[in-house]
């Protein structure tokens, strides 16, 4: 049996093996899908993740998806009709991506998968903590103590590229052609230049983004919503509903603080937790309530009138 040494490495053992009347002490790290127990024995992860481990993963999984649909937007153009038609294929390329990412992992072939529970930063980082128990000799433990979701979300950015490859540019030049030549793979080469940026973000900051990635979303989520109502001058109801794309606008914008307060709050008690989700259209409606006293029209025109 492979024994733990004492250390802040989740993934490093050092075995106790009995080798011809004597034992063998040599250490190494856990193998890929086991980390060490609280006895210090490597120990293969049977557990399901735990709500949180897949809120985290369904807060990675939707950065490419948001910004597949944000750069599909930017440069369709308003008059251009193939808009929707490109973010029905985004959604059907992450959609594909996720699914082939789970049947690829342990449990191979299954839509599911097992896990090692996070316990604390440094599961992440196992590189930062490689021990010199004499000194001399560093014992290497650079292991995925939370296996899998630091290497799934890069099999999926990686799925993700090769499909958005194979389906979308077939797609943009059957149906972009309300676009010139040069516009109308500019979403896909602004998928280029983030897949590779998310992916580093993953390699290097995903323990920092899996115990702040609720707050990210609530943060950004009401930034962006103030910005777009304050560019789609919405300043009432009426001008609200006056189109459909403002309302799934803002019912988009209401699932991602919905995602961001059960992220938070874990849902560990129902009765305390589910409550907040009253929150949710807060930040929109005081806004509406709020944007006639804040015109810069009528600020202006008032000082200048003296009041």
């Amino acid at each position: 049996m492979a024994v733990a040494m004492s250390s802040t490495c989740p993934g490093l053992y050092c075995g106790k093996t009995l080798i011809n009347g004597s034992f063998d002490g040599e250490c190494g790290v856990c193998p890929r899908g086991e980390r060490t127990n609280m006895q210090k024995i490597c120990e293969k992860c049977t557990e399901s993740p735990e709500l949180y481990d897949w809120l985290y993963l369904g807060f990675m999984a939707m950065l490419p998806l948001v910004l597949h649909w944000f750069f599909i937007e930017w440069y369709s153009g308003k008059k251009s009709s193939s808009a929707l038609f490109q973010h029905i294929t985004a959604l059907f390329e992450c959609s594909a991506a996720a699914v082939l990412t789970l049947l690829v992992n342990d449990p191979v072939g299954l839509l599911s998968i097992r896990s090692c529970r996070v316990q604390m930063l440094s599961d992440w980082y196992t590189m930062l903590y490689n021990p010199s128990p004499d000194y001399v000799t560093t014992l290497h433990c650079t292991q995925e103590a939370v296996f899998p979701l630091y290497t799934m979300v890069l099999i999926y950015y990686a799925f993700c590229l090769v499909f958005m490859m194979l389906l979308r540019p077939l797609l943009v030049k059957k149906i972009a052609c309300g676009l010139g030549k040069s516009d109308r793979f500019k979403s896909i080469y602004a998928a280029l230049y983030f897949f590779p940026i998310l992916t580093v973000l993953q390699a290097v900051g995903g323990g920092l983004l899996y115990y702040a990635f609720p707050y990210i979303i609530l943060v950004l989520s009401l930034v962006t919503l103030a910005v777009y109502m304050s560019a789609s001058e919405i300043q009432s109801f009426k001008n609200l509903i006056a189109k459909k794309k403002r309302l799934v606008v803002l019912f988009s914008h209401w699932l991602l603080h919905a995602y961001g307060i059960i992220s938070i709050s874990r849902l560990d008690k129902l009765e305390q937790d589910l409550p907040l989700l009253a929150l949710v259209p807060g930040p929109a409606l005081f806004y509406l309530l709020t944007a006639r006293f804040t015109e810069p029209s009528r600020i202006l025109s008032e000082g200048g009138n003296g009041h």
